[in-house]
């Protein structure tokens, strides 16, 4: 098993990408997201595998990979297709530095599920603790 990690471009936080997502799940019946690269390692993405989104400097959120597929644009240029589970799970916040495109994420390096009821400290403070390494 591996999971992705990926930018959540122009994202303000965990609530708009669960907004996103359920808009594109109304409007085309499967949540998905589309990348100019397809994954070598697909089988083993699709197999328990994640996309873990870094929204603001921070991995805040996941979503399982259901499927990968090939596809294109509306120009025809080649693109990967990754159909997602519709949930959007948080995870621990953890500090990520900006990247193009996506990465290879190993099991042992994910951050793990927020527990139900766990809540992230006011942001100027999680800005802080972050900064030091706290969190």
């Amino acid at each position: 098993m591996i999971h992705l990690i990926k930018l959540a471009v122009g994202c303000e936080g965990v609530e708009a990408l669960r907004a996103f997502q359920a808009a594109r799940l109304a409007a085309f019946g499967h949540v998905f997201h589309l990348t100019r690269a397809m994954p070598k390692r697909a089988d083993e993405l699709v197999e328990r595998g994640s996309i873990y989104w870094v929204i603001k400097g921070t991995i805040a959120a996941r979503q399982r990979v259901l499927e990968v597929q090939a596809d294109h644009d509306e120009g025809g240029q080649p693109r990967c297709r990754l159909i997602l589970e519709a949930e959007v799970v948080e995870v621990e916040p953890r500090a990520m530095k900006p990247f193009q495109g996506w990465r290879y994420l190993a099991p042992d390096s994910a951050p793990r599920d927020r527990r139900a009821g766990e809540q992230e400290p006011p942001p100027e403070m999680a800005a802080e603790l972050r900064a030091l390494g706290l969190i």
